[in-house]
């Protein structure tokens, strides 16, 4: 089993910064990838950003166009999501989630890829 709870959400105005952090506990933190999603009111969840059980490959969906960086720290068995120049469309509730590997293995852009999901954080950009 794995945990994972989500932090770092909250109001921010349009063209600021949040970093999301996902700290997971219950497995080996590096034999697992790593995921971020997000749902906006009304929509359907989808894929934001992914990073490997290593942390060496990373890859995002296209509308992120470099203002998003996924990362993780596996001293303090966290993935963190760095948001920067961030919309009003961005706003959202972003989830992170897990993959288990047996040894290594990427992230995936698909929702039924990954075995555990926290509990989200809310993240609203005004105008």
């Amino acid at each position: 089993q794995v945990q994972l709870v989500e932090s770092g959400g909250g109001l921010v105005q349009a063209g600021g910064s949040l970093r999301l952090s996902c700290a997971a506990s219950g497995s080996t933190f590096i034999s697992i990838a790593m995921g971020w999603f997000r749902q906006a009111a009304g929509k359907e969840r989808e894929f934001v950003a992914a990073i490997s059980s290593t942390g060496g490959s990373t890859f995002y969906a296209d509308f992120v166009k470099g203002r998003i960086t996924i990362s993780r720290d596996s001293a303090k068995n966290t993935v963190y999501l760095q948001m920067n120049s961030l919309k009003p469309e961005d706003t959202a509730v972003y989830y992170c989630a897990a993959r288990r590997c047996s040894g290594f293995c990427y992230g995936r852009t698909a929702e039924i890829d990954y075995d555990y999901w926290g509990q989200g954080t809310q993240v609203t950009v005004s105008s």
